[in-house]
């Protein structure tokens, strides 16, 4: 084979491997290596939830401003989807999303949820009832951590407020990635993690 078909022969394996590699998601700023992620977690304290009955999701004020006319919403989707196209309210016209928990791609913003990586009420519960309303409102619109990430509509929904003890992504292999961006959450804002949670997490970090 010639120096010339070689070459060619080279740079078509290098295309084909990343044309036909899985589309990249959603990736929200501060997700930490694995092993900083196991180092937070063992500094986390364990302790049962508390204040479990009085959640009240207007307690995180949410979607606010950001910037001109675009909410943490609108913020979100532009920087997790493709090609977002807005209009002059910030709304998105046109682009397309895909959702790493489950390998979908939409390309209707309508279809798309902003999910709170620890939900608000999971918060709630785990230290943030004695938050001030200020505190819980940079909480829920947090764009500095991996707290906020584009996500299908129905999956967000079948989370809810669940924590990784009793929900995971339904595609195993971004449990690692999740099980990250969980705990660097919690490590931030001080939160705590019911033993079932470590647990869960623990185990979730052995796959990375």
């Amino acid at each position: 084979m010639t120096r010339r078909r070689i070459t060619v022969a080279v740079l078509l394996s290098v295309f084909l491997q990343f044309a036909f590699v899985s589309p990249a998601g959603a990736t929200p700023p501060g997700i930490p290596t694995a092993a900083t992620a196991k180092t937070y977690l063992t500094s986390l304290t364990v302790a049962a939830s508390t204040h479990t009955t009085t959640y009240d999701r207007d307690l995180f004020p949410h979607w606010i401003t950001i910037s001109g006319t675009c909410n943490t919403r609108e913020t979100v989707l532009k920087r997790d989807g493709s090609g977002v196209v807005v209009d002059s309210a910030c709304a998105s016209s046109s682009g397309s999303w895909y959702s790493p928990y489950d390998g979908a791609t939409w390309t209707a913003a309508s279809d798309v949820d902003i999910d709170h990586m620890v939900p608000l009420k999971n918060a709630w519960i785990s230290g943030a009832w004695a938050w001030t309303t200020t505190k819980r409102q940079s909480f829920a619109n947090d764009l500095t951590n991996p707290q906020l990430m584009a996500v299908t509509d129905n999956v967000n929904q079948s989370k809810s407020d669940q924590s990784p003890d009793s929900w995971k992504p339904p595609l195993s292999s971004y449990h690692c990635t999740y099980a990250r961006m969980w705990v660097k959450v919690k490590y931030v804002w001080a939160l705590t993690v019911t033993s079932a949670e470590k647990t869960a997490l623990t185990s979730m970090l052995a796959t990375c």
